[in-house]
């Protein structure tokens, strides 16, 4: 790694939008895209470490950090850090997923400098004092406690857990109450010391900004911190693997309605069939005149929820549909959702189905676009991701390229696979939903 920076325009927009990216020594990278016409700016610090990069037996470390984060840094505490945003009517929060981490705020352009120092001081200068973190344990169990009271958000955790096993990706990002129970302090404090570095950050801004203002700051805040002789951390490795799954995983409760998720193993990450995908995903279960929709709730009243969705790490995919119903329903309804997709498979989308689906994913991007915030998230995955930044034009020119044939071979690879499915409501624990047996 050089000792001075690098600097690349990634974007150049008609609009006279601009996207640079500056990789500082000790490969921290910082990416702005100037927005014009906004007031506002959106920032995020991302950081390359999930839950998926905890052992087993840390399981709800990365969360927990998350967390403790906002507690307090060696020269603000708790209520000086959310007050220092709030005041100028601003937004700061995080979040946690399998692959990252991210702490992010929204404010006004003038206030830019003020946020970004406060969201870098909470990444870099957190305290992680044995007080705090007994403190935030008790929160962490509030929060379980309420995600399993959620069987509609619990069943996702279920669905990994029977797509992918024991494995990072199959375990649930909050962890278990006995895995936050017997989490070491210092086992917490390693991860911050292992994971949080500068190579394996991000720093994404949009909105109305100045790039050479922004990396000054950052280098200003980052200090001693960036040194010359480390490398960005690579991105994971993309390649396929098989999971252990199980066919069917039911959880046993006295709901009122029934949770089902289906689905089989899907793309990988940078899969160049992602926009078929999209396509295919979109026109299966998508919105009110979507296939699924349209079959199981407007045609035969089997559901008031049931959609699809594709979701894609760097070594893995998962494409699956969710459903709520009548417990009573649960099993027809299967038994239509596993119809309709063997009939894509065979049969492929109608024309009429194709050109709906590829207007309704291109209008979602763009609109998408409209948001400061989501630029800032699309620049900061790309990054981590090590995948090419492309221009919004190229990408729905790749959207309107997907033809029938494209969309009919992704759905034959992907539906002539055993469905996994897994359930939450009234069910037997031997239940086996005889439509994907």
């Amino acid at each position: 790694m050089p000792n001075r920076a690098q600097t690349a325009t990634l974007i150049r927009g008609a609009d006279g939008g601009v996207v640079k990216r500056t990789t500082l020594p000790g490969g921290l990278r910082v990416i702005t895209e100037y927005v014009p016409g906004v007031r506002s700016v959106a920032l995020g610090v991302w950081v390359a470490a999930g839950s998926r990069d905890e052992p087993a037996s840390q399981m709800g470390s990365a969360h927990f950090l998350e967390h403790l984060l906002f507690k307090g840094t060696n020269s603000r505490d708790a209520m000086t850090i959310s007050a220092e945003i709030e005041s100028v009517g601003g937004d700061l929060n995080a979040f946690t997923t399998k692959e990252h981490t991210c702490y992010h705020a929204r404010v006004l352009d003038e206030h830019l400098p003020m946020a970004l120092d406060v969201v870098c001081d909470v990444v870099l200068h957190a305290t992680l004092t044995g007080d705090d973190i007994e403190a935030e344990r008790s929160v962490i169990f509030e929060e379980i406690a309420m995600y399993d009271d959620e069987p509609g958000e619990l069943v996702h955790d279920e669905f990994a857990l029977a797509m992918f096993g024991d494995s990072p990706l199959g375990r649930p990002i909050l962890g278990t109450v006995d895995t936050i129970t017997d989490l070491p302090q210092n086992a917490i404090r390693r991860f911050y010391r292992k994971a949080y570095t500068p190579d394996r950050m991000v720093i994404s801004v949009a909105g109305n900004v100045d790039h050479a203002q922004v990396v000054r700051q950052i280098r200003e805040v980052f200090a001693d911190r960036l040194e010359p002789s480390v490398d960005a951390a690579p991105a994971r490795p993309v390649r396929k693997r098989r999971w252990k799954a199980d066919t069917v995983r039911i959880l046993s409760r006295a709901t009122e309605q029934a949770h089902v998720m289906m689905g089989t193993p899907g793309l990988v990450r940078g899969d160049e069939r992602r926009y078929a995908a999209a396509v295919l995903s979109t026109a299966l279960g998508g919105g009110m005149s979507s296939r699924l929709f349209q079959e199981v709730r407007e045609k035969r009243g089997l559901a008031y929820s049931v959609y699809a969705f594709a979701q894609s790490f760097a070594d893995a995919g998962v494409f699956g549909i969710y459903t709520g119903c009548l417990p009573s329903k649960a099993d027809t309804v299967m038994d239509v959702c596993v119809s309709e997709l063997q009939s894509v498979a065979r049969d492929g989308l109608t024309p009429e189905e194709l050109e709906r689906a590829k207007g309704q994913v291109k209008g979602s991007m763009v609109l998408g676009q409209e948001d400061p915030g989501s630029r800032m998230s699309r620049n900061a995955k790309s990054e981590l991701s090590g995948e090419p930044l492309d221009d919004m034009s190229h990408v729905l020119d790749r959207v309107d390229a997907v033809t029938r044939d494209d969309v009919h071979a992704v759905a034959t690879d992907l539906f002539t696979q055993n469905f996994t499915v897994a359930a939450i409501g009234p069910f037997d624990a031997g239940h086996t939903f005889a439509a994907v047996g």
